[in-house]
């Protein structure tokens, strides 16, 4: 039976994708030293401070690439408001993130085929599996 307090909890969003990678047991070891001798806290550690380091020295490559191709950096979220509106004034959205894109969970697979002409994420993108369905061949 169900308490009249007890409220359904959104699931959380996180703000990172888990990726798996395969290092050979010489460079495992390392990190493992390094590790071990107080350097990085943690294995994870050390491999997002290397890909940050690696990031930083190529910034300026892209934000280049940013600004040359006019794509929307960090998170941007297509609301249904935003859609309904596109669609008002007789236009289509060209979707075209690095970062975090998502779609509206109250987007219907009708409304984004109608509003949303093209989806290019560097990164990832948060839709519902029936809107992914539907613009699959818009996806790049």
């Amino acid at each position: 039976m169900a308490s009249a307090n007890v409220r359904q909890l959104k699931p959380r969003q996180t703000d990172s994708e888990k990726i798996t990678i395969n290092l050979g047991f010489v460079d495992l070891g390392h990190i493992d030293l390094l590790v071990k001798d107080g350097f990085y806290s943690n294995r994870t550690d050390l491999i997002r401070t290397a890909i940050r380091n690696q990031l930083d020295r190529h910034g300026d490559v892209v934000r280049g690439t940013v600004a040359r191709k006019g794509i929307d950096l960090g998170l941007r979220h297509y609301a249904k408001a935003d859609l309904e509106a596109a669609l008002a004034a007789g236009t289509m959205i060209d979707i075209n993130v690095l970062g975090l894109a998502s779609i509206g969970s109250d987007v219907s697979p009708e409304l984004a085929l109608a509003a949303i002409n093209s989806v290019s994420v560097l990164g990832a993108l948060h839709a519902s599996l029936k809107v992914r369905t539907a613009l699959k061949d818009r996806i790049r």
